[in-house]
């Protein structure tokens, strides 16, 4: 069987969907988060989503860019994926290798990979030359099941309220966002200052889910948040969960996430992912009183080239 890796089409939204949940159950991926991702990256990210393809079957996908909101230039990032069923053909190394070259074109010196902390994995990263950084964990809390903590009144001078409640002015939720971003743990940091590109990439994502995604707004300032994604597959993952460092140490974060998951298992979600920083201990313990538990490992490859 001959691998080709090629560019990708609009119709291979589902195909690309469906290898990434196949190899990454733990992310929600549907043909229409796909699609809208390949239309809305930003131009100075230079992504070049790719897939390996075995007689017209996508076996494989890689998700590549240039970190233009890093601080730091020549930062790239390549995440590969291969249906379990069609590993062995080759298609992740041609991927790996493809993806390299277009990075290198582009100015990227470092590149960053998140791999699977499983053996065959981590063994195929280093022979392609990465080397293992931090790790970080996938969470899976079933909702069907979990015997969530009581929801609990605000304090006093603490509103709880939907992000869809500011639609008409979503601005004061980036600038929050923004803070918050600023300081998540991680290799490459980002800045968010394009408000018009959050719009349109964070705001109008197919996967963001305004109604369960909750504020904590503290004397008509949003402090602190937890966003939601799902799936319509009532499938439930917190993309973000954060709170403006004038306003930490009060749980207000613990608050917006605990209603948020109230509100998704109301809505019909049955399952809630997440994931965490393996040093980001507060933010873990969290996650463990609500009842998640740690269903799978990643950790970061980086690699020097050019």
């Amino acid at each position: 069987m001959t691998v080709i890796v090629r560019d990708v089409r609009p119709e291979d939204a589902e195909g690309f969907a469906r290898v990434r949940r196949a190899a990454i159950p733990f992310m929600l991926a549907n043909a229409a988060q796909v699609a809208f991702d390949w239309a809305h990256s930003h131009p100075d990210a230079h992504a070049r989503p790719l897939v390996a393809e075995v007689d017209g079957e996508i076996v494989g996908t890689s998700q590549l860019r240039i970190a233009h909101d890093a601080p730091e230039a020549g930062v790239g990032s390549v995440n590969v994926y291969v249906h379990p069923e069609k590993r062995g053909l080759g298609a992740g190394t041609l991927l790996v290798r493809a993806s390299e070259e277009h990075l290198a074109r582009h100015g990227a010196t470092t590149l960053y990979s998140w791999v699977l902390d499983e053996p065959a994995f981590r063994a195929f990263a280093e022979r392609h030359g990465y080397a293992a950084r931090r790790s970080a964990h996938f969470l899976r809390l079933d909702l069907t099941s979990a015997d969530l903590p009581p929801l609990q009144e605000p304090p006093a001078g603490v509103e709880l309220r939907s992000a869809a409640e500011f639609a008409a002015d979503p601005r004061p939720l980036f600038v929050l966002d923004a803070l918050t971003t600023a300081d998540e743990p991680g290799d490459v940091g980002a800045e968010l200052t394009d408000y018009e590109h959050w719009l349109a990439t964070t705001w109008n994502h197919p996967l963001f889910d305004p109604e369960l995604t909750t504020v904590a707004v503290v004397d008509g300032r949003p402090a602190a948040f937890t966003a939601a994604q799902t799936d319509g597959q009532g499938r439930y993952n917190t993309g973000m969960t954060g709170t403006d460092p004038a306003f930490r140490g009060r749980g207000l974060a613990k608050l917006a996430k605990n209603h948020s998951l109230h509100r998704a298992r109301a809505a019909g979600c049955t399952e809630a992912f997440t994931g965490n920083d393996a040093g980001n201990e507060p933010m873990l313990a969290i996650n463990k009183w609500f009842g998640y538990e740690i269903c799978a490992t990643e950790v970061r490859h980086v690699r020097t080239i050019g």
